[in-house]
Parts: structure tokens; C-alpha cells; sequence
């Protein structure tokens, strides 16, 4: 039982993060903690990619065929890929979270929500 769970300990480790990450993204109402959220959730993701990438006793696919057994490469290539795209992510959204700031005053999710209704309110009966 012990053994069967540390032979599948990265994806109980995945499975933690990607849970941790997710409940971040939803709970959390400031921007920044659901940037910092969704960055956890993408690791969980490379995680679970990379876990089946490499066989023990593995060998690279350029060397000769009696060795066997290969490791295979694209898992690492395309998270390498996905990495990449994720850095950029986030600094879009980091960069939206100090333009939001510079617009609302604040990147608390439930304030802005509350400006934006008030300002609606205001467009719809300027009387008010």
C-alpha cells in the first residue's frame, strides 16, 4: 500500500496542486491571488505531463536500438512550449491587473464589480 503510493506520488502532488490552484482562482475576489492561482493550476498541468516523460531505465531515442527502451521527448518539448506561453500569460494579466488598479482604484473583484453597477446605474438615471 506505502509502495504503491510513493510509485504514484507525483500525481498525488499534481492532483494537490491542481486542486490548491483551482480553489485559489474561485475563492479569492484580488486579482493578483487568482493570477498567483491560476500560475499554481498551470504547474499541477506541467506536472501531470511530465510525470509519464521519462522511464526509469530510459535511454535517449538518438541512441542505437539495443538499448531497448526509450525515454520520450515531447512531453519536455511541449512543456518547455507551454511554459513559455504561460510567463506570457501572466504577465498580460499582471499587466491588466495594474491597468485595472490605475482605472477602479482597487483589485478586489467584489469593489469593481460594485463601481461598474454604480456606473451603469448612473448612465441609465442620471437624475440620481
Amino acid at each position: 500500500m506505502i509502495g504503491e503510493l510513493f510509485e504514484h506520488f507525483s500525481y498525488l502532488v499534481t492532483v494537490f496542486l491542481m486542486v490548491t490552484g483551482l480553489y485559489i482562482v474561485i475563492a479569492r475576489g484580488n486579482l493578483i491571488k487568482k493570477l498567483v492561482g491560476l500560475s499554481i493550476f498551470q504547474t499541477s498541468v506541467y506536472l501531470l505531463y511530465i510525470a509519464p516523460g521519462k522511464l526509469l531505465g530510459g535511454t535517449a531515442p538518438i541512441l542505437a536500438p539495443q538499448y531497448g527502451i526509450y525515454s520520450n521527448p515531447l512531453p519536455h518539448v511541449l512543456i518547455l512550449t507551454a511554459i513559455v506561453v504561460g510567463v506570457a500569460t501572466l504577465a498580460l494579466g499582471l499587466a491588466l491587473a495594474v491597468r485595472i488598479r490605475e482605472a477602479y482604484g482597487t483589485i478586489e473583484e467584489d469593489e469593481i464589480t460594485a463601481l461598474d453597477n454604480a456606473r451603469q446605474d448612473m448612465e441609465r438615471d442620471p437624475d440620481r
